[in-house]
């Protein structure tokens, strides 16, 4: 008669069996759990204190500092007085210019063209970067190109676009393009030559191949790099610009903030130039705390590489 009785040594090992891959399923929760906690990050909101202290504080003294730096060395009588004004001769050009309706004209004038430009330049340099960085006998053929052209002053294209198309908004814009498209297209290139070949490699394993591998695995690696470019791109878009409204001077064009300062030379007001001055770095500065760092701190975000706050 055929025993049922099961083997007491293969229970025990059944047994043992059974509870070590409970364990290790147990183990592999435990890891994972362990590293949710690591990549959740509490949200919580910031006191307005600490905001304030680490934010807005740094800033407000450095100017402050500024302002002081500049009074003394009014007060020292270190030059005369037309050619360093005191901080408060420049505030009344800033209040003057509010009261005429001015200050903002001047400010538009060349926020306008300088953003439209940007935008211009970003259509032209985003598929170049792409073309230079994907294509080998392109990039071979223009790319040092590109290099030379991001290195060259964008004040020296100024003479022949005047030449070329006159003083209007025309060669404001072509100045604007051949100073910010070079600096998008190295940004890109820059970005795709960091993407890890797996990701790619993975890619084309999921089918992603042509149009779709290009917006679903490139430039999505690529950012990082590419925003680099992009902010790189807007700041040689407003020297450019700068450089082109202090050049051209005509009617036609309106007054922007580089004829505003190219006016205060011409009328050897240095209160004006200061004051030109002071709104290219406002405006600048403005541009890349609304547009460009919000961006940044979302992509590093995304990526694990910036704590919620």
């Amino acid at each position: 008669m055929a025993s049922t009785d099961t083997p007491v040594g293969k229970t025990e090992v059944d047994k043992g069996a059974r509870d070590g891959g409970r364990d290790s399923n147990q183990d592999l929760a435990g890891l994972e759990a362990g590293l949710d906690a690591l990549d959740a990050v509490q949200s919580r909101r910031v006191p307005f204190r600490q905001t304030f202290v680490k934010k807005i504080l740094p800033p407000v003294t450095a100017v402050v500092l500024v302002l002081v730096v500049w009074q003394i060395l009014v007060w020292a009588k270190v030059t005369d007085s037309y050619k360093l004004p005191a901080p408060s001769v420049v505030w009344d050009e800033v209040e003057e210019a509010w009261l005429q309706g001015t200050l903002l004209e001047y400010i538009w004038t060349s926020v306008s063209r300088g953003l439209l430009g940007f935008l211009m330049a970003l259509a032209i340099g985003t598929p170049l970067g792409l073309i230079v960085a994907r294509v080998r006998f392109i990039r071979a053929a223009i790319g040092p190109i590109l290099s030379g052209l991001q290195s060259l002053p964008s004040v020296a294209w100024v003479p022949p676009a005047v030449i070329w198309l006159g003083l209007n908004d025309q060669m404001m814009y072509a100045v604007i393009l051949l100073g910010a498209v070079p600096s998008i297209a190295n940004g890109l290139v820059a970005g795709v030559d960091q993407v890890p070949p797996l990701f790619l490699r993975a890619g084309r394993t999921l089918g992603a191949t042509g149009l779709r591998h290009t917006w679903h695995i490139v430039m999505p690696a690529a950012l990082p790099g590419y925003l680099a470019g992009l902010k790189q791109g807007w700041a040689f878009s407003w020297r450019s610009l700068m450089a082109a409204e202090i050049i051209a001077q005509s009617p036609d064009l309106g007054m922007g903030l580089g004829q505003l300062l190219e006016a205060g030379r011409t009328n050897s007001s240095m209160s004006q130039v200061f004051f030109a001055i002071l709104l290219i770095l406002v405006v600048g500065i403005a541009i890349d705390l609304l547009i460009f760092s919000p961006l940044e701190r979302r992509v590093l975000r995304s990526r694990g590489l910036l704590a919620r706050s």
